[in-house]
């Protein structure tokens, strides 16, 4: 057993638990119109969340539930659904609340040590399984959890045990972000402009470092105050999941893959000119300032391109993009079609008729490694009307892109060698199969 944790949980109320964790809020239940149409919205992913979430390895017991800070003891008879969404700061926030049954000793784990530990083992993959299951356009303003745990302490003649909630509210877009993200550095970012409490305080939790940071409490509080709820918003995060994916970065040849081979065929662009940066992308920004808006303007009257999002040079796993952002004219029904065979016909009759038209209108000098072409799918609304999307990316090498448009290669070929994220989860696609 791990010296710094410890929990007494036997295993009939791990069972018992578990059983109760599957339970959902019925839409019924919540007063407040906005979040009651949300959860009978999204009310089938919820059921999801909560089953995979009760079937997800911790390292020691958790489970979600409405009441934070129980005894073992008294989790048995709790109401275990603890997964809804909130009014936060004038904001609707997806909460996921629970209670994770491990003690930390104090002596070998500092506090903040402690709530980054949660953090790492508890909270990213509850944000893991959330944002596997709902669409990164959800209608709501961000992500929250709330975990309580335990700390074990020695008080003289005595052992005492006291307990510790941890709560994070991440941006919506960050929330899809952070777990896209393989090093604490860039999660670490992710937090400092995100809002997080321990023991109802105000707390600078640090993933670097043994103590925590020094917080800035205005900014936090004036991103508490962004109202990311906007149609355009919505969408433009959802055309933005790409950024620092590894998954994009093309496999090494020699790897001992099973595609190694096809691997070794790939061009690795990121050892023909040093790694790109945000700063590069800037750069490239102001410089073709005016090819990228004709690009825009005759994108949107010709190809469907979408107005709040216009071209954009960006970073992905350190090579540089230029991401053009659609939106779909066909609206799908997710009760009828799967991912693949949406995320296909996208691609074969919307993306892939537009490509050289939509290639001859960029300069080909232009310094990148990859197009990616983000489509907003629309798909059939809720029974109560509610509108509802899905982003859809493709990541197409240039060079590659550039021959599928010049009829050198099929389709197929193309997205062999590309890659392709649906609400950010990349998929692999065999387009006859599913068509």
């Amino acid at each position: 057993m791990n010296a710094a944790l410890r929990y007494g949980l036997s295993s009939a109320l791990s069972l018992l638990c578990a059983s109760a964790s599957i339970a959902q809020v019925s839409p019924n239940e919540i007063l407040n119109p906005q979040l009651k149409a949300l959860e009978s919205q999204y009310f089938s992913q919820l059921k999801t969340i909560n089953q995979k979430i009760a079937k997800a390895q911790f390292p020691f017991p958790f489970f979600l539930s409405r009441v934070v800070g129980l005894d073992p003891s008294e989790q048995v008879e709790a109401d275990a659904r603890g997964l809804e969404f909130k009014r936060f700061r004038d904001r609707v926030v997806l909460k996921a609340t629970g209670n994770y049954n491990a003690a930390y000793n104090p002596q070998q784990l500092s506090r903040n040590e402690q709530a980054a530990r949660t953090f790492r083992d508890v909270m990213m993959p509850i944000l893991q399984v959330v944002t596997q299951n709902i669409p990164p356009d959800i209608d709501c303003d961000a992500i929250g959890m709330e975990v309580a745990y335990h700390v074990r302490d020695r008080q003289k003649s005595y052992d005492y045990e006291g307990r510790e909630i941890l709560v994070v509210v991440l941006d919506r877009k960050d929330a899809f972000q952070i777990v896209l993200e393989k090093d604490d550095n860039a999660r670490q970012e992710i937090l400092n402009r995100s809002l997080v409490y321990l023991g109802g305080e105000d707390y600078g939790l640090s993933l670097l470092d043994r103590d925590p940071m020094v917080i800035d409490k205005q900014a936090r509080r004036k991103t508490g105050e962004t109202d990311a709820a906007s149609s355009a918003s919505s969408s433009t995060s959802a055309s933005r999941l790409i950024r620092s994916n590894p998954n994009l970065i093309p496999s090494a040849p020699g790897s001992g893959s099973a595609d190694s081979a096809a691997s070794a065929h790939k061009v690795d662009l990121s050892q023909a000119r040093p790694a790109a940066t945000a700063a590069d992308a800037e750069r490239l920004q102001t410089q073709y300032r005016e090819q990228l808006d004709l690009l825009s303007k005759e994108g949107q009257a010709q190809f469907a391109f979408v107005d709040y999002d216009p071209p954009t040079f960006v970073v992905v796993s350190k090579q540089m993009v230029l991401q053009m952002t659609l939106k779909n004219s066909t609206r799908f029904d997710p009760e009828k079609t799967n991912i693949y065979k949406r995320a296909a016909q996208t691609f074969d009759l919307f993306v892939a008729p537009k490509m050289k038209d939509v290639l001859d209108r960029i300069p080909s000098d232009l310094p990148v490694d990859y197009y990616v072409f983000s489509v907003v799918n629309p798909l059939s609304p809720t029974s109560l009307g509610k509108e509802r999307s899905e982003a859809i990316e493709f990541l197409f090498p240039k060079t590659l892109a550039q021959r599928f448009a010049n009829s050198e290669i099929t389709n197929q070929e193309l997205i062999d060698k590309s890659q392709v994220l649906v609400n950010g989860v990349r998929i692999a696609l065999n387009l006859q199969l599913v068509e």
